[in-house]
């Protein structure tokens, strides 16, 4: 696991018998999800990206909400690699990340995101709202809005 400097947190580190334990504050938690899901989503990895969230999630997008009830549900209504071919994607960056609110189970994170071109070239730019909670002892991705069609 890697640890990030976060201005708000700070991170803990205690010595175990199998290591070190690494405690880290929601934020830190909350960005970590965040830097997986988009790993996954640039992997086109529909099922390792579906591991990111929290079900059922919500995608506000396009004048439309979707909600996704199951794993199995999202994974059968993605399809990364026809994005990709339709749109000329290849991969996103997260432009920013600014965590506006927290608490012990739940971080509100304004996003802006671009997307790109296989040579490089940027195909546009879109600000968005998650939602991360930790559910059952794991952090995921519960909502997002977005301005991307």
């Amino acid at each position: 696991m890697m640890i990030r400097k976060i201005a708000l947190g700070c991170v803990l580190v205690l010595s175990g018998t199998y290591g070190d334990v690494i405690a880290e504050t929601p934020q830190e938690a909350a960005l970590a999800v965040m830097e997986d899901f988009l790993t996954a989503f640039n992997a086109r990895d529909e099922q390792a990206w579906a591991s990111t969230l929290h079900f059922p999630h919500v995608r506000l997008a396009s004048g439309q909400v979707r909600v996704y009830s199951t794993v199995a549900d999202f994974v059968a209504a993605t399809d990364l690699d026809a994005f990709a071919e339709s749109t000329g994607w290849d991969h996103s960056v997260w432009d920013s990340l600014e965590v506006v609110q927290v608490s012990p189970r739940k971080v509100h994170i304004a996003v802006t995101f671009s997307r790109y071109t296989a040579s490089g070239d940027k195909l546009a730019s879109y600000p968005s709202f998650y939602v991360v909670e930790k559910l059952e002892g794991r952090w995921g991705v519960r909502a997002r809005s977005s301005f991307a069609p």
